[in-house]
């Protein structure tokens, strides 16, 4: 017998539950552009290409990209979603200054070499989004964890499960919002997962 947890798969994948909060408000809607800047294999695009949203994606990883093209073909059957996905760096995507409405970025900004790089990120995802559409950014953060991480310079850090990743706080976000015109909708979330790591969720206005 078919479990109310499959269901809930089928319908939203292994949506980030703060992308789904994004929904839930009503930001993400039928009809809008989105693009998945560090796709992955998919995990956040299930829900909005079964609703029909003209969703796109771009990762560096060549075998992500095959598994996503596959999964954008079993979701829309005949279509030509999979040409939607493309093998590239968020840092220097091929995509035209303000093609989308949303711009997601789940758990990809943290993997940045250095601030440099960061930002180049930052200013890539910035260029396509239209004006009035929305970044959203998930990344990890020292905030709760500031006495568990060990500096390695440039804002890269150990965390508590051991890896290595670049770290934001919270004036290091608003001073990047104002340098990049931005406008926060949502106050600086952060959520402290224990003795692993700590996640910032950042929402932006163009």
């Amino acid at each position: 017998m078919t479990q109310p947890a499959d269901n809930l798969r089928r319908e939203f994948g292994d949506i980030d539950i703060y992308v789904f909060d994004q929904l839930l408000r009503g930001r993400i809607t039928e009809g809008m552009r989105v693009l998945d800047a560090g796709c992955g294999g998919g995990r956040n695009i299930v829900y909005m290409m079964r609703r029909g949203l003209d969703v796109r994606g771009v990762d560096a990883n060549e075998q992500a990209i095959a598994a996503v093209r596959r999964l954008a073909t079993e979701l829309t059957p005949g279509s030509n979603a999979a040409e939607r996905f493309r093998a590239e760096r968020v840092e220097q995507m091929s995509f035209s200054d303000s093609e989308f409405d949303v711009v997601l970025s789940s758990a990809v900004m943290h993997f940045a070499r250095d601030e440099g790089h960061w930002r180049e990120m930052l200013r890539e995802m910035w260029r396509v989004l239209a004006p009035g559409g929305m970044l959203f950014a998930r990344l990890a953060t020292t905030i709760g964890h500031e006495a568990r991480v060990q500096p390695l310079g440039d804002r890269r850090y150990v965390i508590p499960d051991g890896s290595e990743r670049f770290l934001v706080d919270e004036a290091f976000i608003v001073d990047a919002t104002r340098e990049i015109g931005g406008t926060l909708i949502d106050p600086i979330k952060t959520s402290v997962v224990q003795d692993l790591r700590s996640m910032m969720t950042w929402v932006v206005r163009k």
